[in-house]
């Protein structure tokens, strides 16, 4: 770094100092630089963070003038927050364990487990994340305190509680006893006919939901023998998509069967979750397409614990369904990367285990991907999914000061990412320990 640029980087924290910020401009000393994944990994650099934003790179390791707080990284890699697209805070359990944990904790209870979870995820260096399911409104409470700064987490957008057909994936009671129907009925989330869907998707934004998610498919975890294949008419999901255009949101789709995904991609949703089943023609017209794919692929990782435990346990259209299931993870993305489908990452975190994001990325490499692929979409593939491209998924002047460093090379390999080094969230340093 020559004197001049020395100077400069000086002066802009004298003059930081100056302004009168709440805190001391914090100087990092990066080893190696991913800025803008993608693109060239920059050497020895500096980074200067003030009020929760990034104030300016330079080339080399700046001196430290008195007053600001160095953050001496220059061992390491540092990169951009990461983000994960699907997650799921209020839950940990799955099978028959979920599904009766719906019947036994309370709203509070769930909460203080978005809580806990976000943490989690937060220490494993995704400083952003979709939240893609929750009846209880207890993600959207937690997004609020994270905006306002009562609590620290993951900067949060939350979907509230997906839309269902009566009968589909995200109807929660579903394969009940008639008389137990009322009592699981989550937030007007069901509807049927294009005038029904039009008022639950109302139903979700009067919830303050930030993006709309519908199941348009069967699921794995669907208690019923209904399949993956379609579960909700064009015109219904028409409805759905349109009336969430009409407020502004974004939409998420969860699709197994191909043709379900079909009919999303014809309507042009932002992302389609699982997407596990193809045809030629669905290919096609994804690749044509604005629509992103988050591959959600650790999903695998339960299932084969849940066979461990004795898939005899499950009920049984779900026992084939995950057998199925783990058969056939990644070679979607297999069969998408090369037909130039865009990827953003998504873990599905609730299903597995929360603070194992980070697992997807080994997943994605293992079936076709490159480190830098995978990596560009976790960061800005990610946000751009998510309309944040203006504030994260990347490290540039301006942006939200959401950094990550790991020991090693993730370009080189993902492992990296399982163990991070050091993570900062809006400007403040994460403890990784507690």
């Amino acid at each position: 770094m020559g004197i001049a640029t020395k100077g400069l980087i000086g002066g802009l924290v004298a003059a930081l100092l100056a302004s009168g910020a709440q805190a001391a401009p914090q100087v990092i000393h990066a080893g190696r630089l991913i800025a803008v994944p993608g693109e060239a990994v920059r050497g020895p650099s500096t980074i200067i963070v003030d009020d929760g934003r990034i104030i300016s790179l330079a080339d080399g390791f700046a001196d430290v003038p008195a007053g600001a707080t160095l953050i001496d990284l220059s061992d390491k890699t540092v990169l951009p927050g990461l983000i994960d697209a699907h997650v799921h805070l209020t839950s940990d359990s799955t099978g028959n364990a979920g599904f009766l944990e719906g019947f036994v904790r309370t709203d509070n209870w769930y909460t203080l487990n978005a809580y806990v979870n976000g943490m989690k995820t937060l220490r494993a260096g995704f400083t952003t994340v979709r939240n893609l399911g929750d009846g209880t409104g207890a993600t959207e409470a937690l997004s609020t305190a994270v905006a306002e700064g009562l609590v620290m987490g993951p900067r949060i957008l939350d979907a509230g509680m997906p839309i269902s057909t009566t009968a589909g994936h995200m109807d929660g009671a579903v394969g009940l006893r008639p008389d137990f129907r009322p009592m699981m009925e989550l937030n007007g989330n069901t509807c049927d006919g294009p005038a029904d869907c039009r008022r639950a998707v109302r139903e979700q934004v009067a919830n303050g939901a930030d993006v709309i998610k519908f199941a348009i498919t069967g699921g794995v975890n669907s208690r019923i023998g209904a399949g993956l294949g379609a579960q909700m008419h064009m015109d219904e999901a028409r409805a759905i998509v349109e009336t969430a255009r009409l407020y502004d949101k974004r939409i998420a789709v969860h699709a197994h069967g191909a043709d379900g995904a079909l009919m999303a991609v014809q309507l042009g949703v932002d992302s389609i979750e699982h997407g596990t089943i193809l045809s030629d023609e669905l290919v096609r017209a994804w690749a044509a397409s604005d629509t992103y794919y988050v591959p959600t692929l650790m999903t695998v990782n339960s299932y084969h614990a849940r066979v461990a435990a004795g898939i005899e346990n499950e009920a049984p259209s779900v026992a084939e369904k995950i057998q199925w299931r783990i058969g056939i993870t990644g070679k979607s993305l297999q069969r998408l990367v090369p037909a130039g489908v865009k990827i953003a990452f998504g873990t599905d975190a609730g299903v597995w285990k929360h603070g194992r994001n980070a697992d997807e990325f080994t997943l994605m490499v293992a079936n076709g991907m490159t480190p830098e692929a995978a990596l560009v979409a976790a960061t800005i593939n990610a946000a751009d999914l998510l309309g944040l491209s203006d504030e994260v998924g990347t490290i540039e002047p301006g942006k939200s000061a959401d950094i990550l460093a790991v020991t090693g090379d993730p370009l080189a390999d993902v492992e990296v990412y399982k163990a991070p080094a050091f993570v900062m969230a809006r400007g403040q340093v994460v403890d990784l320990e507690n």
